[in-house]
C-alpha cells in the first residue's frame, strides 16, 4: 500500500518560519502534511502532482469575509468559497450578526446561530468559520455558550452602527439592528462586550489566548457631520466623495476610543480591523505603544492595498471604511514592509450589480457597500507586495499564519508536518488582467476590473483535497466547519 495520499514534487515551497523558499517534496497522508523532505519516491504515493517549478504556498485564511450579507447564505457559501479557492485561500471565516442583512432575523444566537451552520453545511469548497458580533444585552451573556458549544472564539463590534447603517446615516438604529427598544447599540454596550468576553477569557482559561475581539473602527458622529458637509458643497464626486465623508481622522478616533476601552476593562486581545488610512495607523501604533498589555493585531486589506479612490474601476468600489488616496495607499504598503501590519485580507462581499447601485446610479451614497477580492488576495499581494520587496515568507506570515495564531487555527497558516494539507501552487510570473467575468463570485463586477497582475493562482488544495485545477473549480464541497480552536493531532 502507497505510503502517502498524494505527494507534490518539483515545488518550491514558502513556509511562515523560512526565510526562503525551499526545493522540496511535500507529502500527505490523511489531509495532514504528513512529510516534508527532498527526492521522496513518487512511488510511495497514491497521487503525484508535479509543481513544474512553481511555489507552493501555505493555503491563505482570509479571516475577514461576509458570506451571506447581500445573498442568501447558502448560495454564498458555494459560490464565494469557489471564488476564495482562486485567490489561494483555504479557509475563510466569515463575520454573522443579527438583523438586516445575513439571515434577516433578530433574536438570541442560541437560536440563531444552529440556523448559520445549517445554512453553510456541506456547501462550502474550503474550511470556514464565523466571526459573532454581539448586538444585544442578550448576546453578551451568550458569550460562554457561543465559545464552549459552538467554538466562536472570535467577536466584533461595529463601532459606526450607532448612527449610521451599513451605506449612511441610520434614524431607525432598532429596526436596522432589531435590537429590544429599551437598549442602543453604542459606547456603553461596547464596554459591557469587551467585559463580557474579558469574562469568558477568565471562564475558560485554556482557550484565553484563542479569544479575541474585533472592531471595525469608524466613529457615527464624524461621519454623520462630514456627510452633510460633502454633499452640500457637491463639489466633490464618487469615491473621492466617500472618503471625504467617512475621512481619516474618524478611523482615528474610534481606534482611541476602542483601545482605551480595552484598557479599562482589561481585554487583552484587540484586533483593529482593515484600517484604511495613515491616520488610522498612526492611531493603532501610538496606542499600541499607549497600553503595552494589550495585544493588538492590526488588519488591512488587499482592496485598500491595490485601489485608492482614483484608481478603482467602478463605484463597485464603495466600501467601509473607504478606498482612500493614493498617499494612503502608499502610506499603508510603508506600514506592511515595516512589519506593522499582522495580516492581510479581502473584506470580501459579494453583491450583484442590480442591489449594489442605487436611483441614480452613480450616486456614490446610494450605493450598497462593500464588494468581493477573495480571488485576488494572494495574487494581488505577490504582484505587489514583490514590487516593493516583500517577501514569500512575509506574504505567508500576512495571509496565512498570524490570522490562523490569532483566531485559534492551530491547524492551518503553514506548510508543516502534522498540520492540515492547505496549500496552492502559484505562478509567480503569470501576468493577467482582471476581469470581473473571470471570477467564479457571483459578483458581475469588480473595482479592480482591468488591473494587471502578475502572479496567478493555479491549484488549490484543501486538506490534500484538489479544489482548484488549472484554474477551474474541481470535485464536490469538501469545505468543513472549524469549531475552534483547533488543535494538531
Amino acid at each position: 500500500m502507497p505510503t502517502y495520499d498524494l505527494l507534490v514534487k518539483n515545488a518550491r515551497v514558502v513556509r511562515a518560519n523560512h526565510a526562503e523558499p525551499a526545493d522540496v517534496d511535500v507529502a500527505v497522508s490523511g489531509g495532514r502534511f504528513a512529510r516534508i523532505a527532498e527526492a521522496l519516491d513518487p512511488g510511495e504515493a497514491t497521487t503525484v502532482v508535479d509543481a513544474g517549478g512553481r511555489l507552493l504556498f501555505p493555503g491563505a485564511v482570509d479571516a475577514h469575509q461576509h458570506w451571506g450579507i447581500y445573498n442568501p447564505l447558502a448560495e454564498d457559501t458555494v459560490s464565494e468559497s469557489k471564488a476564495s479557492a482562486q485567490g489561494g485561500v483555504t479557509t475563510g471565516i466569515t463575520y454573522m450578526r443579527t438583523g438586516q442583512y445575513y439571515l434577516n432575523e433578530g433574536g438570541p444566537y442560541e437560536s440563531f446561530y444552529p440556523k448559520v451552520l445549517e445554512a453553510s453545511e456541506g456547501k462550502a469548497y474550503v474550511d470556514y468559520a464565523f466571526h459573532v458580533a454581539p448586538m444585544m444585552a442578550r448576546h453578551i451573556d451568550e458569550i460562554p455558550v457561543l465559545v464552549e458549544r459552538f467554538g466562536v472564539t472570535s467577536f466584533k463590534i461595529f463601532m459606526f452602527y450607532g448612527g449610521f447603517g451599513l451605506h449612511g446615516a441610520s434614524s431607525s438604529q432598532r429596526e436596522f439592528l432589531m435590537i429590544p427598544d429599551d437598549e442602543s447599540y453604542d459606547n456603553a454596550h461596547f464596554e459591557f462586550v469587551m467585559r463580557g468576553i474579558q469574562a469568558a477569557r477568565e471562564a475558560f482559561p485554556r482557550l484565553a489566548d484563542d479569544i479575541s475581539l474585533s472592531l471595525h473602527c469608524e466613529t457615527a458622529e464624524i461621519m454623520r457631520a462630514y456627510t452633510a458637509i460633502v454633499q452640500r458643497d457637491g463639489r466633490l464626486s464618487g469615491l473621492e466623495a466617500y472618503s471625504a465623508a467617512r475621512p481619516p481622522h474618524s478611523e482615528g478616533l474610534a481606534v482611541t476610543i476602542a483601545s482605551y476601552l480595552a484598557h479599562e476593562t482589561g481585554l487583552a486581545n484587540i484586533n483593529l480591523l482593515h484600517l484604511s488610512s495613515a491616520k488610522a495607523l498612526e492611531a493603532a501604533l501610538t496606542m499600541a505603544r499607549a497600553f503595552p498589555h494589550i495585544d493588538f493585531r492590526r488588519e488591512v486589506t488587499i482592496g485598500h492595498l491595490l485601489a485608492d479612490f482614483h484608481t478603482a474601476a467602478n463605484l463597485g468600489g464603495k466600501v467601509n471604511p473607504p478606498l482612500r488616496s493614493p498617499e494612503d495607499v502608499e502610506a499603508l504598503w510603508g506600514h506592511v514592509l515595516a512589519g506593522e501590519v499582522d495580516w492581510v485580507v479581502s473584506d470580501h462581499a459579494c453583491c450583484h450589480a442590480e442591489m449594489k447601485y442605487g436611483e441614480p446610479a452613480d450616486d456614490v451614497f446610494v450605493a450598497k457597500s462593500g464588494f468581493g477580492g477573495t480571488e485576488y488576495l494572494l495574487p494581488g499581494l505577490i504582484s505587489e507586495g514583490r514590487k516593493r520587496g516583500l517577501s514569500y515568507q512575509r506574504i505567508a506570515q500576512l495571509t496565512a499564519a498570524n490570522p490562523a495564531e490569532r483566531y485559534g487555527l492551530h491547524t492551518k497558516g503553514n506548510v508543516a508536518e502534522g498540520l492540515d494539507a492547505d496549500f496552492c501552487l502559484v505562478d509567480p510570473d503569470r501576468s493577467w488582467v482582471v476581469r470581473a467575468q473571470d471570477s467564479l463570485s457571483t459578483q458581475e463586477y469588480t473595482p479592480f476590473e482591468g488591473f494587471e497582475l502578475t502572479a496567478a493562482v493555479t491549484d488549490t488544495f484543501v486538506r490534500g483535497n484538489q479544489v482548484l485545477k488549472d484554474g477551474a473549480v474541481v470535485g464536490s464541497p469538501v469545505g468543513r466547519y472549524l469549531h475552534r480552536p483547533t488543535r494538531p493531532a
